[in-house]
This record gives C-alpha cells, structure tokens and sequence, in this order.
C-alpha cells in the first residue's frame, strides 16, 4: 500500500536536532500510512550512520555533496511515492496532532495545494512565517518586522502573535513545515534548483498559485522550530548563499529590479562572489 504521506527532511550537519525531530515524529506519527525519509546533504559528521543505526524505519539517502535545499528535497521528493509530501526542517519538533491538523486542512479545501503551519520557537513565541509575495517594498517590511521580533520589540512581538493566530491564505508559507500535494509539486517542476538557501519556498509557492491553486497557512497545526542555527556557525557562507538566492528571486520575478540591486550590494560589500 502506498503511504499517503512522505516526509521528506534535508539533513546538513544537525545531529542532536535531527535527534529530536524525529523523536517528535515517532512519538506523534500522523494517523494516516506515511514514510520518512532523510536526505544528507554530505554532512561533515556521523550524523547519517547513526540515524540508520538508531531509526531503523527511516530511509537515509546520500546527495553526494551539499547541494542545498531546493535541490535536496526535490531528490527526496522524487525517492518517495506518498500523495502529499510534507517538507520538514531537521531543527523542527513537531506536538501531537500537527500533521493531521495540516493534512485534514488540505481535505477540507480541494482547491489549495500547500499549507503552512503556526511556527514557534521553544518558549513559544510566533514565527513570521508566511506573507505576501516578495517585492522591494514587501521584502523590507518583512525584514524589519523579523528584526523588530527578533530583537524582542513588545509590539511588535504582540502584532505578530495576531497575526499568526488567524487562518488565512497566503502567498507563500516558510519551507521549515510545508505541507504539498505531489500532483501540484509535479505539476510546476518541483523547487528551483537555482535557489541553494533562502527563498525557494516563496519561489515554489508562487509557482504554484500561477496555476491558480491556493496556500494556506493554519495555526490550529503548531510546530516548534529551532531556527537561526546554522546562520550562527556559518555566518559568512550563509549571507553569500541568501544573497545568491535573492538574486536569482528578482532576476526570475523583478527583473527590473536586479540592477539595482546588485549596486546597493556592491555598496555594502554584500555582492557575492562567484567563488564564495
């Protein structure tokens, strides 16, 4: 029997996350058949022999390097066979009744192909994790809205817990906990490769509701994420990557917008270098 769900998480160099992530995974399973399946981005450590070692029911397989995440989780997309696919961060830990939340979500609304959960960080405050499609003007509110909430800012922290408390639809939902139809992934080619970090699930979103489909984004399904940790240990390659990514964003979606762009990176010294 095919499962109906495949969970497909891309592994880099996370050993004691990917522990508890599929620990909260074991102990709150989504009711339906489902799969797991982990894609090691050719972590620098011993984190995939031990996931064998230790989770037995969970299939490893090998990217071969560190070919980031739309490409990683397109290899796993394609080695699993579940009718929704449901795309997971290794530095997430998903409660009880999550994935069914999400799942019966999709059920009750044929017309939607993706839908998000409500983020959380460990102490429970809300992650801004969906919003409308990225533009000049949008992409900077959303980043002094991150900043501002990062930075512990009390109203700021009280609007967003507002506004992640209501269901809605949405122009995109963060790639950490994306749940997706396989039909409509297929449909629109799977993520963009030439996205390594950083806006491919805005970029597969919008591919997505250009076929006329709908995202969701959801409280009622929460799910922690331990975001933030691998822009702490590789500061320098994760700006390069983001930067990298954000230009191929506006080349494929603002193209207008690309040379202007590049100069104001010039002018921050924050215009990546091929060979970073």
């Amino acid at each position: 029997m095919l499962p109906l769900v495949s969970i497909v998480i891309d592994k880099y160099s996370s050993p004691s996350q990917i522990d508890g992530c599929l620990t909260s995974l074991s102990e709150h399973p989504p009711a339906v058949d489902h799969e797991t399946l982990i894609v090691d981005n050719a972590s620098p450590d011993a984190t995939a022999a031990a996931v064998r070692q230790r989770w037995p029911g969970v299939r490893v397989i090998d990217a071969g390097a560190n070919v980031g995440f739309a490409r990683a989780n397109n290899i796993g997309i394609r080695q699993t066979r579940g009718e929704l696919v449901l795309l997971l961060n290794p530095d997430t830990v998903v409660p009880a009744g999550a994935l069914d939340t999400l799942i019966a979500s999709l059920d009750a609304r044929p017309e939607a192909a993706v839908v998000g959960p409500r983020l959380v960080d460990v102490s429970g405050r809300a992650e801004l994790s969906f919003g409308a499609m990225i533009g000049p003007l949008v992409e900077l509110r959303q980043k002094l809205l991150v900043a501002s909430h990062d930075r512990g800012t009390p109203l700021v922290g009280t609007y967003v817990d507002r506004l992640t408390r209501r269901a809605r639809e949405v122009d995109w939902v963060s790639g950490a906990c994306l749940l997706v139809r396989r039909a409509d992934a297929e449909a629109v080619g799977l993520v963009d490769e030439r996205y390594f970090m950083y806006a491919e699930d805005v970029d597969f979103c919008a591919a997505i509701r250009a076929r006329g489909r709908r995202v969701l984004f959801t409280p009622n399904a929460q799910v922690v994420h331990l975001r933030g940790r691998s822009a702490t240990s590789m500061p320098r390659a994760v700006e390069a990557a983001y930067r990298r990514s954000q230009l191929a964003f506006y080349a494929k979606h603002h193209p207008r917008w690309v040379r202007l762009l590049r100069v104001y990176l010039k002018l921050r010294h924050r215009l990546p270098d091929i060979g970073d």
